[in-house]
């Protein structure tokens, strides 16, 4: 279950660090329940779209599905670094809709529907797991967007950066162990 949480963490960084630049940039009421309910309830949805889809070609590739898991989450991870050195996508932003939000929610979710192929190689419940991701990216949402309003950008791409990283030692440890 340790697996799970730590992915959970690094999967929420995406979404913790756009939180953290709308909580920034924009001042308005209920900004945190709106990031939290919108990234987390997407970030539950789409690794267990990937868990399915893993389950579904897991027969045909199970020799080599430790090096698919690990192949896609240095993939995700290294995106997620090379993101944390460039200008967020919140800079473009000038209304937080919910049409804006669920474009973000789907941006920042995208890369958790690869991760979640891991998730068939993880001795862990998917629905658990899922639910765990949700929580937990819905608490890093939410409080991103308070910290943003306390202490600006400075540290919405380290999370990237962090999250990235953990998403890579995790497929190091799919793959050795």
């Amino acid at each position: 279950m340790i697996e799970v949480i730590i992915l959970a963490v690094a999967l929420s960084m995406d979404a913790f660090a756009v939180s953290i630049g709308l909580g920034a940039k924009k001042n308005m009421p209920g900004l945190a329940l709106k990031a939290g309910l919108f990234f987390g309830i997407f970030q539950a949805l789409m690794p267990f779209i990937g868990y399915l889809g893993g389950k579904g070609v897991l027969g045909w590739v199970d020799a080599y599905a430790h090096w698919i898991a690990f192949g896609l989450l240095a993939l995700i991870g290294a995106k997620m670094i090379y993101e944390g050195f460039q200008e967020g996508i919140e800079e473009e932003i000038s209304a937080v809709t919910n049409k804006m939000m669920l474009i973000l929610s789907i941006a920042t979710s995208i890369d958790a529907m690869a991760a979640g192929f891991s998730l068939t190689l993880l001795d862990a419940n998917p629905y658990i797991a899922c639910l765990v991701i949700g929580i937990t990216t819905f608490a890093f949402s939410w409080a991103g967007v308070f910290i943003g309003k306390k202490s600006g950008t400075w540290l919405e791409s380290k999370a990237e950066i962090f999250g990235g990283t953990v998403l890579i030692l995790i497929g190091f440890k799919i793959l050795l162990f």
